[in-house]
């Protein structure tokens, strides 16, 4: 039996929980204070205090005391005791607003009916990659990185981003940052990154400068002309057509995934598959201008 499983196995559940996030937070997010753990459990801060106090004697050499953020930080010493820290396991937990993974019943169906994922290959970096993104985008500085994109150009030097949010498309991460060398907000592929480092430098930008983030529009689809009726009515049974139209409201940032996820002929003529692809743009020409990438002539 590991070390983490033996911790573990003298817990309840409960504060088990509460030591993962600590963890968690603390790994990812570069720090982890009273008023975090108090406000996540809606715990007193005496309680809160018990629970870090908790996770220092049980862990010794992983958190150290920061007075200039009043919280603790990651030592160098630190290792996983309490959660699995892998990206695999983490960004569900951030997308879904999760405080920590598993529970009493875990290996049990509490609501009678098994569900499963599509086994699609994992396409993440390494968790310390993971872990310096994450805490430019909470802490606001500023990121370093050397980042391996489809374009030869970019592959031999560093660049500067600026990281505010995290896109889970379902096939794989991205994180939406301000890049200094082109001026303007775009997404970054998160395996792509081959090394992180965060920068001691405040970031100029924030999500609120992101107009494309801020800005959602109403993307306008109809069932494919290629299909024969009785298909075309089961569409807009199956997505809740509201008087023949379906309609999907999203970041203007998000358009071009949410027409590959969807399955959507984006050519003008409508010449792919109608059997594969199952829908078309009503509205193209709004929504184009945000999303040209994802659209076939």
């Amino acid at each position: 039996m590991t070390t983490r499983h033996k911790l573990a196995a003298d817990l309840k559940w409960n504060v088990l929980q509460r030591l993962q996030y600590i963890e968690i937070m603390a790994f990812y997010t570069g720090v982890v204070t009273r008023s975090d753990v108090a406000k996540t459990f809606g715990l007193s801060d005496a309680a809160a205090t018990k629970d870090l106090k908790l996770y220092g004697e049980m862990a010794p050499d992983n958190l150290l005391y920061k007075h200039a953020v009043f919280g603790f930080v990651p030592g160098p010493a630190f290792v996983e005791i309490f959660a699995n820290l892998s990206p695999a396991a983490v960004l569900p937990l951030i997308t879904a607003n999760l405080a920590a993974a598993g529970g009493p019943n875990e290996q049990n169906l509490i609501y009678g009916i098994g569900v499963d994922t599509l086994p699609l290959p994992i396409r993440l970096p390494d968790k310390s990659i993971v872990a310096q993104v994450v805490r430019a985008a909470r802490q606001g500085k500023k990121l370093e990185i050397h980042y391996r994109s489809m374009s030869d150009k970019d592959n031999d030097r560093s660049q500067v981003i600026e990281p505010h949010s995290l896109i889970d498309t379902g096939l794989r991460w991205h994180v939406r940052a301000y890049s200094e060398d082109h001026f303007d907000f775009r997404d970054y592929v998160l395996s792509r990154i081959v090394e992180a480092r965060m920068l001691p430098d405040e970031a100029e930008s924030s999500l609120d400068y992101d107009d494309d983030w801020v800005e959602s529009i109403t993307l306008k689809l109809a069932p494919h002309p290629g299909l024969h009726e009785r298909k075309r009515q089961s569409l807009l049974i199956d997505y809740g057509a509201v008087e023949g139209a379906i309609e999907v409201t999203v970041r203007r940032a998000l358009l071009g995934y949410t027409l590959q996820k969807m399955s959507v002929d984006t050519t003008s003529d409508h010449s792919l598959n109608a059997d594969a692809f199952n829908l078309i743009i009503v509205n193209r020409d709004e929504i184009e201008t945000y999303a040209g990438w994802a659209f076939l002539r």
